[in-house]
């Protein structure tokens, strides 16, 4: 216990030394993101992509709220029979819709894998030019300002998102 707190007592003398040893550097991978020409087909490919699925959601939610409108109106003239029917192909086209939304948009869906493998080449050229971009200006720690890191300041001389926007290009 007694090491514990002469350690804590001397870390304030000596950390100073490490501190000021240290060369920090940050970027914004928004703006990288926005101006980066591979990030925005990229993002182009995955929204197309995404409203491609949502209009065939659309269109299964649609014919399925058509079918339950029709059996609605036509339930009081139906016998028992063709009632319980038409209520069971009801609910497995209810629940074909409700697959295929899941299957596209749902936890393990495809539009996480989508995103992964349309984003993942760009997200690793992005991560190339930033180690380069550390490594040219001898950089111990490189943070991500619009990340989840909070800066309450930073001064611009340490922001190197233009020279990895410049390696990028």
């Amino acid at each position: 216990m007694r090491k514990l707190l002469l350690a804590l007592f001397l870390l304030p003398f000596f950390s100073g030394n490490i501190i000021a040893q240290l060369n920090i550097g940050y970027v914004d991978s928004d703006t990288i993101m926005k101006e980066l020409p591979d990030a925005q087909d990229a993002q182009t490919k995955l929204d197309n992509i995404i409203k491609e699925w949502q209009d065939e959601l659309a269109r299964l939610e649609k014919d399925y709220k058509g079918q339950l409108d029709e059996f609605e109106k036509r339930k009081l003239i139906m016998s028992d029979e063709l009632k319980t029917q038409k209520q069971r192909e009801l609910d497995k086209i209810k629940q074909e819709v409700e697959k295929y939304r899941q299957d596209k948009f749902g936890v393990n869906g495809e539009l996480f894998k989508k995103q992964d493998e349309v984003m993942k080449p760009v997200q690793n050229k992005i991560f190339t030019a930033i180690k380069e971009v550390a490594e040219d200006e001898d950089l111990d720690f490189v943070f991500d300002r619009s990340g989840d890191i909070l800066f309450l300041y930073a001064k611009d001389e340490y922001d190197v998102t233009s020279k990895v926007l410049a390696k990028l290009k």
